[in-house]
Formats: C-alpha cells, structure tokens, sequence
C-alpha cells in the first residue's frame, strides 16, 4: 500500500526540515535535508522508561571500566596483536597513563547506546558509542519536526491516524547535553582562576559534512555563556601549547576548558600528507595523547573510547553480577544492566564451528570498527571466518542477530525532497547520556535524550548517512 502525501505538504515539511537545520553539508556552499520519516515509531511507554532508567548504568559502568588500567589494557591487548588502529590507541593509553605520568584530563563521558527491540528477547543493545557520538540534536529537531507535522497536516488520514494514539515523547538532548558540558566548562574555567569565558573545542574532520548536528549543539553552548571553536587534528597539530598551570592553550584562542572528538575513531582522521613521520598518523595522535596531559576536559578520552569498543562489550556480555561489582554497580543495577545486554562470543575454533554447521542466520559478525559498514551477515561470515587467522581472531565478534518487529503500517520516508512509501520498517533507539568521572550530570541518572533511525526491514545497514536509514522520533503507547 503506498501512502499519498500531497506535493505541498512534502515542500513544506522539508523547507520545515532545513529550518530547523535538518541538513548535511552537500558541498562549499550547498546543502541537503535529511531523510526523515513523516510519522512517529510507536513505542510503549513502560519500555521508554525502562530504556531511559536503565542507560544511565552503562554511563557509569564505562566511566568505572575507562578508569580500570588493567582492565583496559588485559582487554585490548589481544586485539591490538592484529587490529593497527587498536594497537596505536593502545600506545596512546599507555603514554597517557605512563607510571610515572600524572593525568591531568577530567573524563568527561557523552555515550550513545544503541537499542533494538528484538521480538523474541526484548530490548538489546547493539553498541555503544564512546566517542564521536552524535546527532542527538538531529534527534531533538526530528521530535519538533514531527510535531509540527502533527499541528499543520492533521486533516489527512494517514498523518491523524498516526497521532491519534499516542503522546509524542519529549526529546531535550540539546539542551541537556549543552546543560552538562556548560556545567563542566564554568567550573574548569573558575577553577582556572582566569576572568574569562569557558571555552569549548570541537575537533572535527577534514570536509564535514554532519556540520549542522553540531552547530545547533555550539549554539545552544554559545547561548549558556561558553566559547566555541573548532579545529581539525591537522591544524591542532600547529597550534596547541601548554599554558600556565598544564592548562591547554590554544593559538589565537587562549585556555581551552572542554574539548569533544567528533573525529578520531578511524584512522584516516590522524592522516597527514604534508607531516614528515616515521609511521603514519604518529604525529596526530601524539595531539591526541598531548591534549589529554592538561587540565581539560576532554570527551571522549583514550581510554573511554576503548572502554566503548566491541571487544569489551563482548567481554561485559559474559560476566554476571558479582564480576560487575568489580565496575561499582549493584546486584540491583546488574541485574537492570543485564535485561538489555544480549548475547556475544568470542571468535574461536568452537565459534567458526557452529557457524559452520549452518548457524549464520542467528550471528552477526564484527570487527572493532565505529559507524557503518562494519558488520556481515548470512554466507558472508563464514566466507569470512574461512579467511581469517588464528591470530586475527580477537578483533571480531559474533553477536546474536536481532528481528526486531516492523511497524504495523507502511510508512511515509522523505528523501530528496520526495516521498516514498516503505511497507515494512524498523527502528534503533539510541539513548544518550553524559557523565563526569561517573557521575551523571543530568537530572535523570544522566540520561540526556535519544535518537531513532528507522531502515526497511530488509536493509542490513541502516546508515543516514549512506540513504538507507531516515532519522525518526518516538510517540508513546500505552
């Protein structure tokens, strides 16, 4: 069944959509809306609030792991024998927590879980996003876009039906997330002793394109009192310096107080043509590891960002309770933490066995990489495994795949300023949260907002950013 949505309800949607700068950096001077669904994922309430009761834990578990040196280092060592990334972030934890080093840094945690409801188990956790993790403004601006398409468009059909059951659920990630770094950011700044502004730092990729999602975060900081600038690894390279009392300095700038990696997850984020280095990307990670030897706040650190990783979620997924006592949580808050965790294995001889006796459908299989394109299904994982050394082995992981059910209905998705009709969808649920040292530092155990992309449900991958995805927002059931 296709859905009709009149060509000026379309135009006006997305010329709502570009307003409240829902948009990606298409070139130098040009732009394009984001794809977005017309209507809201139905969710049940009583699942929301476990989600949003529940989250806060894994801020506090990874900000207790991140701080765990042996923890961290037993637990990536395996992987760094064969993944060059893991092994330079690696290198990078090391110098920073060198024996005779003192840390300086403030932890500083903003983590996305992603979630899927699975049919059979109920919500799991897909991953965690420790570092980079974005678009939680977008997420808010979707929430109000659909709540303007519910004021204007109520007289059609399709769009009052989609409303009529429900309550749209409050999204305030950008004012909460802002709330938190602002918090942060002032008390740096006064603990400085200096009579200046707090300054915030970006470090952003060459040619970004998700510029928008980060701007309504810098403006809504810039509306709390705190300074925002942005830089590339490359240009940070040149102008960084150690100011009065270990504060980071920055060029033009003055004394930086928080800085936020929207890049650093991949490799090619620390590559430098024009640097004369030994091995490639050495110079730019030692930016990475010289501004964590200041006082500033940095999101997300080193080792946060390897607490995140699919390897120790793997690791997490096979402990009980008592083990998670070891991270300061509960037999309470294990038990809630364990209801959403599912179930991953290691890569080993007894794993390429099962899934060699036919048992691909049940397994996802993953390297360590952030973002998309980093998972295989059905035959392509045990081509796969057949590829795969001994050696290489621990920087995978099979994780039980998840069928989530479709919406009930076919949904309305704008792409390119048209509409197109998907009959079976599915949702991700990514909630966010922001901690200090473990800490929360929102008002509902840190839980600071969420973010829904929805894909048909025949997509493997469901990326905004490669087309098949669309950004989406939750309206509450009873």
């Amino acid at each position: 069944m296709s859905i009709t949505i009149p060509k000026f309800v379309v135009r006006e949607t997305v010329e709502r959509a570009m307003f409240e700068q829902l948009m990606f950096k298409q070139s130098k001077n040009t732009a394009r809306h984001v794809p977005f669904t017309m209507t809201p994922v139905p969710i049940k309430r009583e699942l929301f609030t476990h989600l949003t009761s529940t989250v806060g834990l894994f801020g506090k578990l990874l900000s207790s792991i991140s701080e765990d040196y042996d923890f961290i280092k037993q637990s990536i060592e395996p992987v760094a024998q064969s993944d060059p990334f893991f092994r330079a972030l690696l290198n990078m934890y090391e110098d920073i927590h060198a024996p005779s080093a003192e840390v300086l840094r403030t932890p500083l945690l903003i983590l996305r879980t992603d979630f899927m409801d699975d049919e059979v188990n109920g919500p799991q956790i897909i991953e965690f996003n420790g570092i980079a993790a974005g678009m939680g403004p977008f997420g808010q601006k979707v929430h109000q876009l659909h709540d303007f398409v519910r004021e204007q468009y109520s007289q059609l059909d399709d769009i009052r039906n989609a409303f009529s059951h429900g309550q749209l659920l409050e999204n305030n990630a950008i004012k909460n997330l802002a709330s938190g770094i602002s918090q942060v950011a002032h008390e740096l700044c006064f603990e400085s002793g200096e009579s200046r502004t707090p300054v915030f730092l970006t470090v952003i990729q060459e040619d970004e394109d998700n510029i928008f999602d980060q701007f309504l975060l810098e403006s809504e900081l810039r509306r709390m009192g705190v300074k925002t600038v942005r830089r590339t690894f490359r240009e940070l390279h040149d102008q960084l310096s150690t100011g009065e009392d270990h504060r980071l300095h920055l060029q033009g700038i003055g004394h930086i107080d928080v800085v936020y990696f929207r890049a650093g997850y991949q490799c090619s984020d620390y590559v430098a043509h024009d640097l004369d280095e030994q091995s490639c990307c050495e110079s730019l990670m030692k930016t990475r590891v010289f501004i964590e030897k200041h006082k500033v706040a940095v999101s997300a650190t080193v080792s946060q960002h390897l607490a995140a990783s699919k390897r120790v979620q793997m690791l997490l997924t096979q402990m009980g309770e008592s083990e998670l006592a070891r991270f300061s949580l509960s037999p309470e808050e294990s038990k809630q933490l364990l209801s959403v965790v599912g179930e991953m294995r290691p890569v080993d001889k007894d794993s390429v066995n099962v899934i060699a006796s036919g048992s691909t459908e049940k397994w996802v299989l993953k390297n360590q990489g952030e973002g998309g394109g980093h998972c295989l299904f059905g035959g392509d994982i045990e081509a796969k495994l057949k590829q795969l050394t001994e050696e290489d082995y621990s920087a995978w992981a099979l994780m039980e795949r998840l069928y989530p059910k479709s919406r009930a209905n076919p949904v309305a998705t704008i792409k390119d300023g048209e509409c197109v009709t998907v009959p079976h969808m599915i949702s991700e649920i990514g909630m966010f949260t922001i901690h200090r040292r473990g800490e929360p530092l929102s008002s509902n155990n840190g839980y600071a907002g969420y973010l829904v992309r929805s894909k048909p449900s025949d997509a493997l991958e469901g990326g905004v950013h490669s087309g098949l995805g669309v950004l989406d927002s939750l309206i509450a059931i009873d």
